[in-house]
């Protein structure tokens, strides 16, 4: 019995507050960023924020590679041990690709306004400016096309990503969402 409650201490339910705070905070940017940058061109009023997107998805990479450094420095909480291995190595694949996309979606956008013909201003909300990537304008036309495609494939795997979550919650009625949501956790999130 004692080894079971160490082993219990040791891979505990709970996500840290650190990696808490970095999955909601990167959540919020990328969702606002995404709405920007689908919806500039149909949504006129939207336009103006595209120096804002440009130095939001700046910050959600430097958030993103912290988060993954956080993640391999501190081992997330295990899934529940009756789930079945084909839906853990899901969920664990649709973290993988998340995190690539959250690194490649600002990745691209750099791509795209480095290889620009005609570049605009590319700053952090004006207190400093970004450099540009040495790049051709053919690479910032493939910039271009990938951060279009990683949009629409981000959308779509936020979505089913979200979907899981609230059928975890209001389905199954399992601890999943509560790991990384604060208010609905019965316990205290790791320091």
């Amino acid at each position: 019995m004692a080894a079971q409650d160490r082993s219990d201490r040791s891979s505990p339910e709970r996500y840290s507050r650190v990696a808490i705070w970095l999955h909601w905070t990167i959540a919020l940017l990328v969702i606002v960023n995404l709405a920007v940058g689908l919806l500039h061109e149909s949504v006129p009023a939207l336009r103006a924020w595209m120096g804002a997107h440009k130095a939001l998805g700046m910050l959600v990479l430097v958030l993103s590679l912290a988060r993954l450094a956080w993640r391999v420095a501190h081992r997330p909480p295990p899934l529940p041990a009756p789930m079945p291995a084909w839906k853990k190595g899901i969920a664990h694949l649709a973290h993988a690709v998340l995190y690539g996309m959250m690194i490649g979606m600002p990745l691209t956008g750099w791509l795209m306004v480095s290889g620009a013909g005609r570049r605009g201003p590319f700053n952090w909300f004006g207190l400093f400016d970004i450099p540009y990537l040495p790049v051709s304008t053919v690479t910032g036309r493939f910039g271009h096309e990938a951060h279009e495609i990683v949009g629409w494939m981000m959308l779509a795997l936020i979505v089913a990503h979200s979907a899981a979550a609230l059928r975890h919650h209001l389905v199954l009625r399992d601890e999943i969402l509560a790991r990384m949501a604060p208010a609905l956790s019965r316990t205290k999130p790791r320091v």
